[in-house]
């Protein structure tokens, strides 16, 4: 018998769990910090973000999930573990654990996710494909005979899907999303300007001044980094023009996986998709500008899902509450265990 049901939206740049009846429980980056000669975690979360860039020789700062693929097992097992007790506390009986996947990830890692998340101590689980959730959490009705585009734009990864009658009919996975933004930033200033930065100070350029479109008003902000020349440390400007064309080819990615599923679409659901417009959900869509540059490509009207971080999250609660969808859109490694899970 399962006890607790949870939903974990496992990015590459953070976990974030759904419990049933309790909605959003948790939020921590997906990092950890270990010590470097046993391996044995020193920090998780948010805590070892913070140590990213600033641990001696004796500490590895580790990303255990890569491309929305688990890269690092171990660690990856120890993080769900330490997240699934802490959401469950002192209970008695294993939870049930759904998780989200990119549209395109083989069965052979499906099972190996699987495999995973059972040794962090569930009683049983499921995976759901990423668009999918995103749909549901965005509040899309997915049973309708409708075409409707959800744009996931993830930290590993960009999963475009056009869904139709509850199921996927078309999709893409590319590896550019929030993170490989974040990294063309440091590859910019180490290779235009000298500087090295670390990668909490990309992410806060990022956010601050970066932009999926030029700005009418360029803004600009000050950073601090490091000399490649003399080693030593400076302050530097950098203004949002900048940064447009060191983020670009990274923008360009990520619409192309769009363009292609739209180019692959039935001329129904084209139909439909010109009525209903495209749906951004990931934390990657808050980048200023990404709705206007994915309309002025498509000439499809685009939006942003409210809380778009958190739509793949309350997607998979939402699957957790429909016994239909968790039975149909769901992978597992029983199916006959699903079914009785499905029927708590």
């Amino acid at each position: 018998m399962l006890g607790m049901r949870i939903g974990i939206d496992l990015g590459t740049d953070s976990i974030i769990a759904y419990a049933e009846g309790k909605g959003i429980v948790l939020s921590e980056p997906s990092v950890v910090v270990c010590d470097a000669f046993t391996g044995k975690p020193v920090a998780m979360g948010g805590a070892a973000l913070k140590m990213t860039g600033r641990v001696p020789g004796s500490l590895n700062v580790v990303r255990p999930l890569k491309d929305g693929i688990v890269s690092d097992f171990r660690l990856t097992e120890l993080m769900l573990r330490y997240y699934i007790q802490k959401i469950c506390k002192s209970a008695v009986l294993r939870p049930f654990v759904a998780v989200c996947v990119p549209s395109t990830v083989t069965r052979f890692e499906k099972k190996t996710i699987l495999n995973v998340i059972m040794a962090a101590g569930a009683g049983n689980a499921c995976l759901i494909e990423e668009p999918l959730a995103a749909a549901l959490g965005a509040g899309i009705g997915t049973k309708k005979p409708r075409g409707s585009v959800v744009v996931d734009i993830g930290g590993g990864t960009t999963d475009t899907a056009v869904i139709t009658m509850g199921s996927i009919a078309v999709s893409s996975s590319v590896k550019a999303a929030g993170g490989s933004i974040t990294n063309a930033i440091i590859r910019y200033l180490s290779r235009e300007r000298d500087i090295e930065v670390g990668y909490l100070t990309a992410e806060e350029i990022k956010c601050t001044i970066g932009s999926a479109v030029l700005r009418e008003e360029e803004t600009a902000m000050v950073a601090n980094g490091k000399s490649i020349v003399s080693g030593m440390p400076l302050s530097f400007e950098i203004n949002s023009t900048e940064v447009y064309y060191a983020i670009k080819d990274e923008l360009d990615h990520i619409l192309q996986g769009t363009l292609q599923v739209l180019e692959r679409t039935p001329p129904e659901l084209m139909s439909d998709i010109m009525d209903t417009g495209l749906t951004l959900t990931g934390g990657g869509s808050l980048l200023y500008g990404m709705a206007e540059m994915f309309k002025r490509h498509t000439g499809i009207d685009t939006d942003i899902a409210g809380e778009p971080q958190y739509c793949v999250a309350r997607g998979i609660g939402a699957a957790l509450r429909n016994a239909d969808i968790l039975r149909t859109s769901s992978f597992a490694l029983s199916q006959d265990e699903l079914l009785a899970a499905s029927n708590i």
